[in-house]
């Protein structure tokens, strides 16, 4: 879709006729059932932030009460030798391979994005002695662009800034004017937080590494929406979170890649227990495990590891493809409605209107939007804000419906019309 007038033809001649529609040519849509709140809602009319915090699944109840009641109640201590010491490599691998393109033994579940993306980011740096660079931009998540001044100053390097667009993203021509010899360390998102802009990885990856540089990607707005191929793609170093696409629950922990060839020359910083190479020796010095095991610090956060399980087990079934395929869908019938419902309003579109430059989400600006908000927040119709003046609209495959988003996107028209003609 690459003007106005072509949204159009996605509304005639009714829009809700047309989600309707939509909805009953879905193959997704047999999916929906199996979360939370839908397809009664429960008192939300429509849930637009499944990019920053996905609805639970139905599965996941039953898994966490039957842990609680047979694997940690019943088990007990038990439990670490028979299952829960390898789960978050279990569940590493079920991600890589579902979502992330990524083959066995180079992904874990463990710990924050913040500390994943710390250990990561830091072994990197360490990895290429002698070159004093870190290039990252302005507009990437703000965790990743402090936690990268901590580590600059904690080693005493600099930073390249790339300015990125805040409607668009970071691109491999800019990529390519920030690198150089003395580039140790890239550092950007797949999916921009704020704009949904998707990048190219394949070409940043190549001039960074044509660079002698190495690059970590953070998947937070990616994983389980858009797909993934971090082994085609030549990625070193990845890292995201799963509790927005993968319905991992709040502040369910993170995963981290590292490829099979980088894994024994990585020194992780954060050096625990049960990254050592015989976690109950217990001995006097810190010894890492090979492979993906010396990236694990602490113990795992088990309980915060059950639910993804079944979001990913549903994406593995369904394939990354038709998730993404009902993605762009999703999102081009949201910006065709903004076309027809908000451009005349004064809204503009803050993301790429080319759907192959964007993930799941768009984000609507305005200078009502954080008050927009608020009000729709009171109508039970959730989307979130990002400054400066953006609405973002989180459209989760496998549990949005078209006629859901209808309805959200109509509710965001009339908010933003009495705020604006009062």
């Amino acid at each position: 879709m690459t003007d106005d007038s072509a949204t159009s033809d996605l509304l005639s001649p009714d829009p809700l006729a047309v989600a309707r529609a939509l909805d009953g040519v879905d193959q997704l849509a047999t999916y929906r059932p199996r979360f939370v709140g839908v397809p009664d809602g429960t008192g939300v009319t429509a849930y637009f932030d499944g990019n920053s915090l996905g609805r639970p699944t139905l599965a996941s109840i039953e898994r966490v009460q039957r842990f609680l009641v047979e694997g940690w109640g019943g088990r007990l201590i038990r439990g670490w030798d028979e299952e829960w010491m390898e789960l978050p490599f279990v569940i590493g691998d079920a991600l890589g391979a579902a979502a992330l393109g990524a083959a066995a033994g180079q992904t874990f579940v463990g710990d924050s994005t913040t500390v994943v993306l710390y250990k990561l980011a830091r072994a990197a740096v360490d990895a290429r002695p002698g070159r004093t660079q870190i290039v990252l931009d302005t507009d990437n998540f703000p965790t990743d662009r402090y936690l990268l001044d901590g580590i600059a100053r904690e080693r005493g390097l600099d930073l390249v800034w790339i300015e990125a667009d805040t409607e668009a993203g970071v691109t491999p021509e800019q990529v390519a004017a920030a690198v150089g010899p003395q580039t140790a360390l890239v550092v950007l998102s797949h999916v921009a937080y704020r704009s949904g802009f998707l990048a190219d990885v394949p070409s940043i990856t190549r001039i960074a590494h044509a660079a002698g540089a190495l690059v970590l990607w953070d998947l937070c707005h990616s994983a389980g929406s858009v797909p993934v191929e971090l082994d085609a793609w030549g990625v070193d170093l990845a890292a995201g979170c799963t509790y927005k696409y993968l319905n991992g629950g709040p502040g369910s922990p993170a995963f981290g890649y590292v490829a099979a060839g980088l894994q024994d020359d990585l020194t992780q910083p954060i050096q625990g227990w049960m990254g050592t190479e015989d976690v109950f020796a217990m001995g006097p010095e810190y010894r890492p495990a090979r492979g993906i095991r010396r990236f694990i610090s602490g113990t795992p956060p088990v309980v915060g590891m059950l639910a993804m399980q079944d979001t990913i087990a549903m994406i593995d079934e369904v394939g990354i493809g038709a998730v993404r395929t009902k993605s762009v869908a999703l999102t081009e019938f949201a910006v065709a409605l903004a076309d027809e419902w908000l451009l005349p309003l004064g809204a503009t579109l803050a993301s790429p209107r080319d759907p192959d430059r964007r993930g799941g989400h768009i984000t609507l600006s305005h200078p009502a939007m954080r008050q927009v908000t608020a009000a729709l927040w009171e109508r039970d119709v959730i989307p979130d804000y990002r400054d400066p003046g953006g609405l973002r609209i989180g459209l989760s495959p496998l549990s949005t419906s078209f006629e859901e988003t209808f309805h959200g996107m109509a509710a965001v028209r009339d908010a933003l019309g009495e705020l604006t003609h009062d």
